[in-house]
């Protein structure tokens, strides 16, 4: 029986004929390729870096940042992360089904509908103001429960949270109403530059203070937790109970010499060459002609197009790696087709392996490159990746 994986990495049993139509028509689609063991060292990596005590909560948003929710949560449990952070209550689940004994944080606002879902598969909330916090609260006493949460502070952010002037009275408000045991406290940086550090030192003092306040009118000591990546990498001093890295564990923005650890990414995307033909010189390629050969060459055709993810703007400006040489994406790139000159003296043909995110050979291309190119981030480019590709774990 051939099982072909989907979205999250779960398998679709398929028979006879329909396995040899998937496996045929995946030959003709570009494939994720990710690396498990990388992905354990850079769990590794971070860990040695935070003290003992500060938790790693592990942001798997968004397909796990397109890499697959289900295999990711699944791995890094097995690399003892015990925190797993999502936006919303459908991705909870899924972690859920592969984290039996993780702690999981909701960074969206929840309904109170979502009450009964939330308590049985132990997930934890935030409250995002006064009001939600109010709905909830109600919601939690007629069901006769009571509802663990972490309340969110907006210390310059602008978008979800209370204001860090008004987050001890309103603690103290939702506190005493009872439905809700609010457990911890969390914010989020707006910025965090180390050439100018005052947008986060700004930001840092306000959580504090409203810590302080906090923590001093109830008499306990909460759950603390504000920094992702970027700030994990600059400022131990924030470490607090706990950290929410990102992009950094799945292997992006730790290039810096001076920031506390390093990682390396773990996606590669492939695809392969379908045709290659000649061309003379003057020969237009693709839609509206915009590239024209300046002598005569050879033209791959690949298979990826922007309805895999694989963004317009590397049209005439991005490469792709075949036989370990880069070679440049010629023409726009179209729905389903990307035009790839191969020069005169190649060895380039039908079948061949395409690296469009990855490493081949000595050289690499990542989705900070890439990013670059289309003028936007690296997150944007990997959790483009169209979702339902199939992704290979090792």
């Amino acid at each position: 029986m051939f099982s072909p994986p989907l979205r999250g990495g779960s398998p679709l049993p398929l028979d006879g004929a329909a396995a040899l139509h998937y496996a045929v028509c995946t030959m003709h689609r570009s494939w994720i390729e990710i690396d498990l063991n990388t992905l354990a060292d850079n769990i590794s990596s971070a860990r040695a870096a935070l003290r003992r005590e500060t938790e790693i909560m592990f942001v798997v948003k968004a397909n796990a940042y397109g890499h697959g929710l289900g295999p990711i949560t699944q791995h890094a449990v097995e690399a003892g992360v015990r925190w797993f952070a999502v936006a919303y209550l459908h991705e909870a689940l899924m972690v859920r089904k592969h984290a039996t004994a993780a702690d999981i944080l909701i960074m969206g606002a929840v309904e109170p509908e979502d009450i009964p879902v939330l308590l049985e598969h132990r997930i934890t909330s935030i409250v995002v103001s006064e009001e939600h916090g109010q709905r909830l609260a109600e919601a939690a006493r007629e069901h006769r429960v009571v509802l663990p949460v972490h309340l969110k502070i907006d210390t310059g952010m602008g978008r979800l949270g209370v204001p860090w002037a008004d987050a001890a009275a309103i603690f103290r408000s939702l506190d005493t109403m009872g439905g809700l045991e609010i457990r911890g406290l969390c914010s989020h940086f707006a910025t965090v530059e180390p050439g100018q550090p005052e947008r986060a030192g700004v930001q840092i003092q306000r959580f504090e203070d409203a810590v302080r306040n906090i923590e001093g009118a109830s008499g306990s000591r909460l759950f603390k937790h504000i920094s992702s990546s970027r700030a994990i990498l600059y400022h131990e001093e924030w470490d607090l109970d706990a950290v929410r890295p990102g992009i950094a564990l799945y292997g992006y923005g730790t290039d810096d010499t001076s920031m506390r650890f390093k990682t390396r990414p773990l996606l590669q995307w492939k695809t392969s060459v379908i045709q290659v033909k000649s061309v003379p010189a003057g020969f237009p390629v693709g839609y509206y002609s915009t590239y024209v050969t300046r002598e005569p060459t050879d033209i791959a055709v690949i298979a990826v197009g922007y309805a895999d993810g694989y963004h317009r703007a590397l049209s005439n400006r991005g490469h792709v790696l075949i036989h370990g040489c880069r070679r440049p994406v010629v023409g726009r790139v179209s729905m389903n087709w990307v035009t790839v000159d191969a020069g005169r003296d190649h060895d380039v043909q039908a079948g061949d392996e395409v690296v469009l995110m990855g490493e081949q050979g000595r050289q690499t291309i990542w989705a900070d490159e890439l990013a670059q190119i289309c003028r936007t981030i690296p997150y944007e480019i990997l959790v483009g990746i169209d979702p339902m590709a199939v992704r290979k774990y090792e």
